[in-house]
């Protein structure tokens, strides 16, 4: 078994998650496109990392390769310092879709990770009303995903990922979709879901502003090949509170993340 170094931001660790010159080429019937070139990063346990770039740049394909949802050309992506080849039922996902099934109930779509698991029904209902609860959605259990706000539907999709308990949360652009009032709304309660189960999560983000309001550090992606171009760290104060968006502090940050990117 391969077992990844040590944390570099703390020795004594190893890094929950890591990548080592991750390299990603989509072959096409007439020509290939290189969405990733030689991308490292460590993830320390309860982190959250958030990752911003320009559109195209492949944050969503990185994200899919910590995940082991897309085998990377080159390079290799460790898990708790073992190499991770699958998908792993310690790392859990919430993609900019809720993706729910429309013909199940907001408890039924929780339960279902569990049913696969083949958990006793009652513990499953036990575990995902605890977690509904958590979302703020207690009450809602027997709604179906038509009769909830786009808010809402994100924060069932919060719950289904968090009901097997993963270490990991990968969360892509979960909030892209929603109002600008929504949003701010939804990073309130994904920072209070955090702060309560301190799960290490990475997320990938277009907005600066939810990045830095966000993270304890974000990395900074170039254009196509994505390649990590630099790393910002966060040393703002938590609990966040929105009015942090309009501190100096915050602006120092944005702008630093912006010229990054540009």
């Amino acid at each position: 078994m391969t077992i990844y170094p040590a944390s570099k931001s703390n020795p004594d660790m190893i890094p929950v998650l890591a990548a080592d010159e991750i390299t990603v080429t989509f072959q096409g019937q007439q020509s290939s496109l290189e969405a990733l070139e030689g991308v490292s990063l460590q993830v320390d346990a309860g982190e959250f990392l958030c990752i911003v770039g320009p559109s195209g740049c492949g944050k969503s394909t990185l994200l899919q390769v910590l995940g082991g949802l897309v085998r990377p050309t080159s390079g290799r992506v460790y898990l708790d310092g073992a190499l991770l080849t699958a998908p792993r039922r310690l790392i859990g996902f919430v993609f900019q879709k809720a993706n729910l099934m429309p013909w199940r109930t907001v408890l039924r779509n929780v339960t279902l990770p569990l049913e696969i698991q083949k958990v006793e029904a009652a513990e499953a209902r036990r575990r995902a009303g605890e977690l509904l609860k958590l979302v703020g959605l207690e009450g809602f259990e027997d709604a179906y995903p038509h009769e909830l706000s786009g808010g809402m539907e994100q924060r069932v999709a919060i719950a289904r990922a968090l009901v097997h308990d993963p270490a990991i949360m990968l969360l892509d652009e979960p909030f892209g979709a929603l109002d600008a009032i929504t949003r701010e709304q939804m990073n309130l309660e994904l920072l209070r879901i955090w702060e309560a189960k301190r799960k290490t999560v990475v997320m990938v983000t277009h907005s600066i502003q939810e990045a830095i309001f966000l993270a304890d550090r974000i990395l900074v992606m170039s254009s196509r090949p994505g390649r990590i171009e630099a790393t910002v760290s966060v040393p703002l104060p938590r609990p966040r509170r929105l009015e942090m968006l309009y501190s100096p502090e915050f602006g120092v940050l944005s702008t630093r993340v912006r010229q990054a990117i540009q």
